[in-house]
């Protein structure tokens, strides 16, 4: 049903624990960085291609201290959040962002 790749598990995942994948919902994309100045001004790259981002510190990382999380609303189908991810790789590259992984809430 889904690739053989780390989205796909957390996808098959979701699927066994009851969730309903056809349902759009609020994605969680998050990317750490370095220093505070690149976590801000890649928030501000992204506000002004109309993505909706929230900031942080990042207390599990002491190289990588400040956190962003992008968050899409989508259907979380394998080949939108791999599409999202490699757009996200893309943009984040140039500050210096790494990226953290994704989460959602389960829609039954």
């Amino acid at each position: 049903m889904f690739p053989d790749d780390d989205n796909g598990q957390v996808l098959r995942q979701m699927v066994a624990e009851g969730d309903n994948l056809s349902i759009p919902r609020e994605i969680d994309f998050a990317v750490l960085f370095e220093t505070e100045q690149a976590a801000l001004e890649f928030c501000v790259a992204m506000l002004r291609q109309g993505q909706k981002v929230s900031f942080s510190e990042y207390e599990d990382s002491d190289e990588m201290p400040w956190q962003v999380f992008l968050h899409p609303f989508m259907e979380p189908s394998h080949e939108n959040i791999s599409a999202f991810e490699a757009a996200l790789e893309g943009e984040s590259e140039g500050f210096g962002g790494v990226l953290d992984g994704w989460g959602c809430i389960a829609q039954n």
